[in-house]
């Protein structure tokens, strides 16, 4: 997959002159991006409060969405496991790759009216995405316990003889049953150690019936052998059997046991696979509903960020850039020289970088344009579905070395600036900390 940078710029005469500039200065001369038009419909625009306060609401909404689309796309490989070559095939927008949507985006008037208010097209994303990722919850909660109980029923027919369930293994006619003096055990024997069994079994207590031992089944370092004896020997048999490193497994043969086992593996993995085609398809569905949502939440954040920077009447131009990797860094230079003259602020952030201890002020992604950056490398993203966090104590001990050492910076303060921006840093790891407790 790859990733795109969506930014606006204000129209000059035309904002098809603004387009065929870029056009020109980032692909028709230097390749150093796949360009289009990015089409956003006439929105109202209303209030300037409620577009101030709605460019913190939406972007609060593009992450939460984007974290809904990424957790949709990584269960889709969970759930497809061995086939998860093919996920990529199943994340698709509107039936379409992610790719050609996003660079053939138009938006959708039917979801999404136009004639709505900005903050009441945002509820309705917000509603709506928000639903997909409590089905979303429900959905994986329901599947992976079905899955786990299966897994775990399938563990217990796997593995070596000492602990694998030995009921698919052996047959009736290997017990002698409902004997009230006599018993068979089922022993496992390393391969290394079979010809002592074999000289001693009879002899590690008293009571043994003799030549009642056979194999009935080896793995790659053991045998399965059974052996009967009296049942008040069995005590004095184990304990030696185990100072000859002959393991005696706890079993015992109880055919409607191992009958109920057996149905309910098969009613498992029926129902497992009753589950699947739907669970797929609902993913598909939902992956495409909410991955629409998200590029019409960065279409919103595009308007309401360009009419807050450029003014009325709104005259800007869209536009999609799809960097070369290698060139990006000459594309954020060339994007500078164009546009810089919309904002000497940000030329100044450019150009001289702060770096203030405890802050990260060099890091901002402003630009002199509007920008927003969609990165649809969206199976990189690992996630568990929880409702909370708790950090470990080894991220809070990292946290309190960190502000030992800002302390001790304020013990010998160079000077009070220093002081403030120690203070500053920690007030700024305890906030995040904060907020990410209660995301």
């Amino acid at each position: 997959m790859t990733e795109f940078w969506l930014i606006s710029a204000p129209g000059e005469k035309t904002c098809q002159q603004t387009w065929e500039k870029l056009h020109a200065a980032t692909t028709k001369n230097n390749n150093l991006a796949i360009t289009s038009k990015f089409n956003i419909p006439d929105l109202k625009v209303g209030t300037l409060d409620v577009l101030v306060g709605l460019s913190d609401e939406l972007a609060k909404l593009d992450a939460f969405v984007e974290g809904v689309v990424k957790k949709v796309a990584q269960y889709m490989a969970d759930v497809l496991e061995d086939s998860k070559d093919k996920v990529q095939e199943n994340l698709l927008a509107n039936g379409v790759d992610l790719v050609t949507y996003i660079t053939r985006f138009q938006w959708d008037m039917a979801k999404y009216p136009i004639k709505q208010s900005l903050k009441n097209i945002s509820e309705i994303i917000a509603k709506g995405v928000t639903q997909i990722d409590n089905d979303l919850k429900s959905r994986a909660s329901a599947y992976n316990n079905l899955k786990g109980n299966l897994q775990n029923l399938e563990r217990k027919n796997a593995g070596s003889l000492l602990t694998r369930s030995l009921a698919e293994i052996v047959k009736k006619d290997d017990f002698v049953l409902d004997s009230e003096y006599l018993v068979t055990l089922l022993v496992v024997v390393p391969k290394l150690n079979h010809n002592d069994w074999i000289k001693q079994y009879e002899t590690l207590a008293e009571m043994v019936v003799p030549r009642s031992s056979n194999v009935l089944s080896e793995d790659q370092d053991s045998y399965l052998c059974n052996v009967t004896l009296f049942r008040k020997a069995v005590d004095d048999f184990r304990h030696k059997a185990r100072e000859n490193k002959f393991i005696v497994r706890d079993f015992q043969y109880n055919e409607e046991e191992m009958k109920a086992d057996k149905e309910e593996m098969n009613r498992l993995s029926t129902d497992k696979k009753k589950q699947f085609g739907p669970l797929v398809r609902w993913l598909k569905v939902n992956f495409s509903e909410a991955f629409i949502a998200w590029i019409h939440v960065k279409a919103l954040r595009v308007f309401v960020e360009s009419v807050l920077r450029y003014g009325l009447p709104v005259n800007f131009q869209a536009m999609l850039l799809q960097p070369n990797k290698k060139t990006m860094k000459k594309l954020r230079e060339v994007l500078y020289e164009l546009y810089k003259h919309l904002d000497s602020s940000a030329a100044a952030i450019i150009d001289a970088p702060m770096d203030i201890p405890g802050l990260n002020l060099s890091q901002q992604e402003y630009y002199p344009y509007v920008y927003y950056k969609i990165d649809c490398n969206l199976l990189e993203f690992k996630f568990t579905l929880r409702t909370d966090f708790h950090p470990g104590p080894v991220t809070w001990r990292k946290r309190e070395q960190e502000d030992e050492q800002k302390l001790s910076r304020i013990s010998n303060p160079e000077s009070s600036f220093d002081v403030f921006c120690c203070f500053l840093g920690m007030w700024m790891t305890s906030l995040d900390g904060s907020v990410t407790n209660h995301s």
